[in-house]
């Protein structure tokens, strides 16, 4: 990389080091649009991170996760804390879309100095973020956020990638989805740690937060085992109800994984899998690099052709353009 830019870089990372934030929003821009200054400007920082608490809010669309998440904000920074969020959207972020809609509801904490808002699309990217969270959620980190959010898309049985994200998982949905709290055992249920039922001055609230209860009770050894069973919150988000006791149930999760030593699990378990997806990009970015369109298609024919099997084709892949054989 070209000196000048590099100096570039440290001079805007020295700059989000003292809290600017039009600093930081530029590192966000290259990590999430510059994959060659991602990687110079996630090896400079990283030694700032890591103290940060990061709490993943996640659920079907129209859970309301936008309005929770705008009272949660009001509420973390009653204890002056510096609180980042990236709220993960499916629009293009030339065309505005949602931004202009979802977000505006948190618009109002965008002069307080104390909160960092950045909206990110997920540019095609499946399981509810975009590829570029975790790289900005370590620039928040390096800012000085004490507690980051992630509110991921909303887009149902897909949003589980937030796990490997989040050290906190709060899962929102409300009354009245018809087949809701089956979409939540299709898997999303494994992932949360606190369960949110939002909007919960409807009828059909009490029936939600029983079902629910029920659910958990089906998997008490489970909790057991963990030592944690998700407490369900009832919430209302546009008067305020039950958000005081969202965040106790939110750092009364913290605790629990400190005293237990899980934190530990968990952030090991989210560098593993990190590094893993890194080596995924970097072989896939070599062969698109090292082998001519016309092979790989060639190679492609051969295996609809059944001339030739997936497994054998990646071998002769790996092989050819990084010269290791499987």
């Amino acid at each position: 990389m070209y000196p000048v830019v590099m100096k570039m870089i440290d001079d805007l990372i020295e700059r989000m080091r003292r809290g600017d934030k039009r600093a930081t929003a530029r590192l966000i821009t290259f990590v999430e649009n510059d994959e060659e200054k991602a990687r110079e400007i996630i090896k400079k920082i990283y030694g700032y991170t890591g103290k940060a608490y990061i709490v993943g809010i996640t659920g079907p669309p129209g859970a309301g996760k936008s309005t929770l998440l705008d009272k949660l904000i009001k509420e973390v920074r009653k204890e002056e804390k510096i609180v980042g969020v990236i709220a993960i959207d499916p629009t293009s972020p030339f065309t505005g879309g949602a931004l202009l809609g979802d977000r505006i509801r948190m618009q109002k904490h965008s002069t307080d100095p104390g909160v960092f808002i950045r909206s990110m699309a997920t540019r095609g990217s499946l399981g509810g973020l975009a590829k570029a969270t975790n790289d900005a959620i370590k620039v928040l980190d390096a800012y000085g956020c004490d507690v980051i959010f992630v509110e991921t898309v909303g887009v149902g049985q897909i949003e589980v990638d937030i796990v490997k994200t989040a050290d906190t998982v709060v899962l929102t949905t409300i009354p009245g989805l018809g087949d809701d709290i089956q979409t939540i055992k299709a898997g999303l249920m494994e992932i949360a740690d606190i369960f949110v039922v939002n909007k919960g001055d409807k009828e059909e609230a009490d029936r939600t937060v029983f079902e629910l209860k029920l659910m958990l009770d089906l998997e008490k050894e489970k909790w057991k085992e963990r030592g944690w069973r998700p407490p369900i919150i009832k919430t209302v988000a546009l008067t305020n109800r039950g958000i005081p006791e969202l965040w106790k149930a939110i750092k009364r999760h913290k605790t629990f994984l400190e005293e237990s030593g899980r934190i530990k699990d968990k952030r090991r378990f989210r560098a593993e899998e990190e590094v893993k997806t890194i080596i995924s990009d970097i072989i896939t970015g070599k062969v698109g690099k090292h082998m001519k369109r016309e092979e790989i298609y060639s190679l492609i024919g051969k295996i609809a052709e059944r001339e030739l099997d997936p497994y054998s084709a990646a071998e002769l892949i790996m092989e050819k353009t990084l010269g290791v054989k499987v």
